[in-house]
């Protein structure tokens, strides 16, 4: 068997981040994936009706241009081309006008009439110093390098959403932070909420949320073409379950959970880092349905097919109340429901003249109901006759979830809940989050600071931990 410097073990953007990380200092390095296709939740598949693309888990990547590491590769050139919508996101509201997330924050800002001037205020920073601020949000904790900036961010970050939703005059500002900040997947009374709703909305002003041309297996595709042009290596349908089944190797990266570097012989972990592995907390799942649809969706207002992502939740007061109630382990009759329709954007994703959606609400974890009336009812509360243009639908539930990716433990797709417990200090509550016990074994998976979402920065940051601990001489 071949000799590695370091195995890395998944292949979703934190394991190809840190797999390309160390192959591009010169190691000898080999990535291995459970599945029969790499990509983790960056994969697409055909689930419903022949000639359908679907996404089976992220669709919309905001966070892959604002990412310092993937925009410092040459994706472009292995192929990877994103499109993009008129508007970010659309938020309609029951009896007042849409409101949206456009690209230019003056436009987006001024639409909310007298919420304008605090909404630019709270958005311009992110939206202005994005690169300098990057360097020091999405890493672990440490000594920042722009502390200036840091401090500005984090006075306002470390807030709950429902702290900054109060600042506002007006319905419709309102709703829209709700709708950012629930991307959180947490209650929006939690501290540092605030922090995912400045973020979203403030790289969507920067970057806009981009759609990859293909779906997002463009993006695994292209990341492992320019991982194999360094020289790595890919195994697929190898699942780790006993560290004698590797080749040898002097380092080991996992792109897994701790529930998973728990189940794995071998690793050699000491009972106290067990123990605080065993401590981690999950957050909400999901449940999620992909459509193969005959025509795209008959919103009430039509302005919301120029969106590359809708936002079904009504009113702040109705998207924190189905949150919260969420979190406390209930089924709410209207949750808030993230829906997005590529096809609109990128015609590969269906035969002509037909239309792709996908769409996902919040539940408890592990939740086994069904979903799909509630989803759907939501829907057609906004594009009546909604249900009539559906071809096929796939659904996913939470155990359906965790069997596609184990990483998405009771359908918690952001890997451990991402509040102010866990928001730096995850998995356990150490200085340098990506060492375990072993000195040898390495996480890197979004159970590691900075969290969830397509960035490939915890990867990244655990591979420059690598380096430190046991390459210094080819780090320097």
């Amino acid at each position: 068997m071949e000799k590695y410097d370091a195995i890395i073990v998944g292949s979703g953007p934190n394991g190809f981040a840190a797999a390309i990380t160390l192959q591009q200092r010169g190691l000898k390095t080999l990535l291995l994936e459970g599945g029969t296709t790499i990509g983790g939740g960056m994969r697409s598949k055909a689930l419903t009706l022949p000639g359908f693309l679907h996404d089976v888990c992220a669709a919309v990547h905001p966070m892959a241009m604002a990412s310092p590491f993937f925009r410092s590769l040459p994706l472009e050139a292995y192929g990877l081309r994103f499109t993009y919508a008129p508007y970010e996101a659309a938020h309609p509201l029951d009896d007042t006008d849409t409101v949206f997330l456009k690209r230019d924050l003056a436009e987006t800002a001024n639409a909310l009439e007298e919420d304008a001037p605090y909404y630019h205020e709270l958005m311009s920073l992110v939206a202005n110093e994005w690169e300098p601020l990057a360097d020091d949000i999405m890493g672990p904790l440490r000594v920042p390098k722009n502390p200036i900036l840091l401090a500005k961010f984090g006075l306002t970050a470390v807030q709950s959403a429902d702290a900054v939703a109060r600042r506002f005059k007006t319905k419709r500002a309102q709703a829209l932070w709700g709708g950012m900040a629930a991307h959180g997947i947490q209650p929006l009374t939690n501290y540092t909420t605030a922090a995912i709703g400045m973020v979203l909305s403030g790289v969507g002003h920067r970057y806009g949320w981009p759609i990859p041309v293909g779906g997002s297996q463009a993006i695994a595709d292209a990341l492992a073409a320019y991982y194999k042009d360094l020289g790595g290596k890919i195994q697929t349908d190898f699942w780790l379950r006993d560290i004698k089944a590797l080749p040898e190797h002097q380092v080991l990266v996992l792109d897994l959970t701790p529930r998973q570097l728990l189940a794995i012989d071998g690793l050699d972990l000491s009972s106290g880092y067990r123990q605080q592995l065993s401590r981690y907390r999950q957050g909400m799942g999901v449940f999620k349905i992909d459509w193969a649809l005959s025509e795209p969706i008959p919103y009430r207002d039509r302005r919301c097919r120029e969106a590359s992502t809708v936002h079904l939740g009504n009113t702040y007061e109705e998207i924190a109340a189905n949150e919260e109630r969420t979190a406390k382990g209930e089924i709410v009759e209207r949750p808030f429901v993230l829906l997005t329709q590529p096809s609109l954007f990128d015609a590969s994703r269906a035969p002509d003249g037909k239309h792709t959606a996908w769409a996902y609400c919040h539940v408890p974890n592990g939740s086994l109901i069904d979903r799909t009336n509630a989803i759907e009812m939501q829907v057609e509360r906004f594009a009546p006759g909604f249900r009539d243009v559906i071809l096929e639908r796939s659904t996913l539930n939470t155990r359906e979830m965790e069997d596609y990716n184990p990483n998405y433990v009771g359908g918690d797709i952001n890997g451990g809940i991402m509040d102010i417990f866990q928001l730096y200090t995850r998995p356990t509550r150490r200085l340098t989050p990506y060492r375990t016990s072993n000195k040898r074994v390495y996480i890197c998976s979004s159970a590691t600071p900075p969290g969830g979402g397509v960035h490939g920065m915890s990867g990244f940051h655990a591979a420059q931990t690598v380096l430190r601990d046991h390459f210094r001489d080819i780090n320097s």
